[in-house]
């Protein structure tokens, strides 16, 4: 099956107004997955540290919504900001216990980037953190760090890596050779991935066309990405829920 025979079926990493700064509601953020025939995206909304951001307990609240809208399965998440360099969260684990998917990031409003070891070293501390699956653009050249300790732990852990498709897009400018450089590392590793459009509007869910054009170009492995098709992520959740249930013994 090659890259281009269709987008991924699940977006891993995506906004609503909730968020503060992004502008669709979550019903149009469905309706547009649905348009694009795609079959679930994660509601990964900032954390508090954001500027008007949600609440820690906004995992609490996501309970309300129902699995599936409008045809589309929605999979509460959160992507949590990283606020320390010990890699400590903006929110708590008696809420990230709440999750179906949940992303670690690192932004500048929350943390201000330091060197590459305490860079490094923040990013690798959110990955141990049980109910954490992935990282978000940690590609990021304005937050360098190693990209081979991040390899490393994530698989390591059993986690995920996130190729962000904004690396793309003149939101995060100069970052396509630190991507790319991520990208072989990954594919070097054996890395599993996740592909996501990191939307703040609802016509960029799912679309990563231009980062699938780069992994072809780079002979990325199609099976690597997890959440290319449903099943592959609904098989990651099974993984992760019996890695959360064996920790809880």
């Amino acid at each position: 099956m090659g890259l281009f025979e269709h987008r991924p079926a699940v977006d891993t990493h995506t906004h609503t107004v909730i968020s503060g700064h992004a502008f669709s509601t979550l019903a149009e953020n469905v309706q547009a997955a649905r348009g694009k025939g795609m079959y679930g995206i994660c509601l990964t909304e900032h954390g508090p540290n954001t500027p008007n951001g949600t609440p820690e307990f906004i995992p609490h609240s996501q309970r309300m919504l129902p699995d599936v809208i409008n045809g589309i399965r929605v999979y509460r998440g959160v992507e949590a900001n990283i606020i320390d360099y010990s890699g400590k969260l903006d929110i708590p684990d008696k809420y990230l216990a709440l999750c179906e998917f949940a992303i670690a990031s690192f932004h500048d409003f929350a943390l201000v980037p330091g060197s590459k070891e305490q860079n490094t070293a923040a990013y690798l501390g959110a990955l141990r953190n049980p109910y954490i699956d992935i990282l978000g653009h940690p590609d990021d050249p304005r937050v360098p760090c190693d990209f081979v300790a991040l390899a490393k732990e994530a698989v390591k852990q059993g986690k995920l890596l996130e190729f962000n498709n904004n690396s793309l897009t003149p939101h995060r400018p100069n970052s396509k050779p630190s991507l790319m450089e991520f990208i072989r590392v990954c594919k070097e590793y054996s890395v599993r991935v996740c592909v996501a459009s990191d939307a703040h509007f609802c016509t960029m869910v799912g679309n990563v066309t231009p980062m699938l054009q780069l992994l072809q170009e780079m002979d990325f492995p199609l099976e690597q990405i997890v959440n290319y098709t449903a099943e592959s992520f609904d098989s990651y959740l099974t993984e992760r829920n019996a890695r959360l249930a064996a920790l809880a013994k």
